[in-house]
C-alpha cells in the first residue's frame, strides 16, 4: 500500500565546482538509476561492462549492493545476476537455490539482520511468473529463496536502507524518496529526489543522507524535505554504522566519514579504483566493492587492504 501526500520540492541550493571525472561518473550513476531497466535481468556484453565486470565479478554483473550479514560476518555482495557471497579463498559463490539459472536482479539490496536481507529490481530470465518489477522482496535464509513484501510488478528500488522496522528506498522509475516503518508492508512517498544513494540514521527515524550531483542531501524530518549540506564532499555512495559515524565514497574512490550526521565531513584514504558499493559496521570496519575487487578497512577507512 502506498499514502500518497503532497511533497515539496527540495530547497534551491548553490552550485560547486567539483572535479569533472568525478562528477560525469556520479550524474552518469544517477542516470542510470532514473532511467531504471526495462525487464528481466539479462547478460550485459557491452564494453563498459566487460570492463567493470571483469574476473572476479563474471557472474555477477553490474555490482548493486554490498553488506555483511551478522549471522556469520560473511561478506554478500547483489548485482546483475542474484546473491553471491565471498568465500575464504576470495571467490564468489552463488546464494541462490539453483546458481545454475542465475537470481534475480537485485538493483536495491540491504541487509536487515541474521541471515535476513531486504532487495528490489528484476525477476530472474527464466522467472516468467514473476511481477516485474519485484517491488520489495525479503529472504530470511541468506538469500537461498526471496518472497514478496510489498509494491510487486509496481516499484523498483534502485537503493535501500533500513534500520529496525524503518525502511527508505529510491524509486527509480519515478525519482521519488519512499518510506516504511512496518519492515515495507506499507509505504509513504515522500520528496522528490535525484540521487544515487541514501543512508538512513541508526536509531533515529528521521534522519536520511542523499548522494547528488551537487553533494549530500539531508533530510531531519522523515525524507518530506532535503537540504544541500553546505562544503559536502561529491558523493556517490553511503553507510551509517550502527555507532553514528556515517561514511561516504566518492566517484574516484576517496573515502569521507561523518560523526555529527553528515553535517561536517573528514576525508579519509581511498581505493585503489572506483567503487561500486560499501557497507560500514561499528568500530571503522569498512567494505568497499570496487571496479577490481574487494577491499575492507578497520580504521575508518585511512587505510584499506583488499581482500578479493
Amino acid at each position: 500500500m502506498i499514502d500518497r501526500q503532497p511533497v515539496p520540492r527540495p530547497s534551491p541550493h548553490r552550485r560547486r565546482t567539483r572535479s569533472r571525472s568525478a562528477y560525469a561518473l556520479l550524474t552518469a550513476g544517477i542516470a542510470v538509476l532514473l532511467a531504471g531497466c526495462g525487464g528481466p535481468a539479462q547478460p550485459d556484453t557491452s564494453p563498459a561492462a566487460a570492463d567493470t565486470t571483469a574476473g572476479l565479478f563474471d557472474q555477477v554483473g553490474h555490482v548493486h549492493g554490498v553488506g555483511v550479514d551478522p549471522a556469520d560476518g560473511g561478506i554478500v555482495i547483489a548485482g546483475h545476476h542474484g546473491l553471491f557471497g565471498l568465500t575464504g579463498e576470495g571467490t564468489l559463490a552463488p546464494r541462490q537455490d539453483s546458481p545454475q539459472t542465475g537470481g534475480p536482479d537485485l538493483m536495491g539490496f540491504t541487509v536487515a539482520g541474521p541471515a535476513a536481507y531486504l532487495a528490489s529490481g528484476h525477476p530472474a530470465p527464466q522467472d516468467t511468473s514473476t511481477p516485474n518489477p519485484l517491488g520489495l522482496v525479503r529472504s530470511t535464509d541468506g538469500g537461498a529463496t526471496w518472497e514478496p513484501v510489498s509494491l510487486h510488478g509496481q516499484v523498483d528500488f534502485h537503493a535501500l536502507d533500513v534500520d529496525g522496522t524503518a525502511v527508505v528506498g529510491l524509486d527509480a522509475t519515478r525519482g521519488l524518496l519512499m518510506t516504511s516503518s512496518d519492515s515495507g508492508r506499507t509505504w509513504q512517498e515522500r520528496a522528490p529526489l535525484a540521487a544515487l544513494d541514501v543512508a538512513l540514521a541508526p536509531g533515529d527515524g528521521t534522519g536520511i543522507l542523499a548522494t547528488t550531483e551537487d553533494g549530500v542531501m539531508a533530510s531531519r524530518d522523515g525524507g518530506t524535505t532535503f537540504t544541500t549540506v553546505a562544503d559536502s564532499p561529491l558523493l556517490a555512495y553511503l553507510a551509517w554504522a550502527d555507532d553514528g559515524t556515517v561514511y561516504g565514497i566518492g566517484p574516484d574512490g576517496t573515502v569521507h566519514a561523518s560523526s555529527d550526521q553528515g553535517t561536517t565531513w573528514q576525508r579519509r584514504g581511498g581505493t585503489a579504483s572506483p567503487p561500486q558499493a560499501i557497507t560500514a559496521e561499528p568500530g571503522g570496519r569498512l567494505t568497499v566493492v570496487t571496479d577490481d575487487g574487494v577491499e575492507q578497512s578497520t580504521d575508518g577507512g585511512a587505510t584499506l587492504q583488499r581482500l578479493a
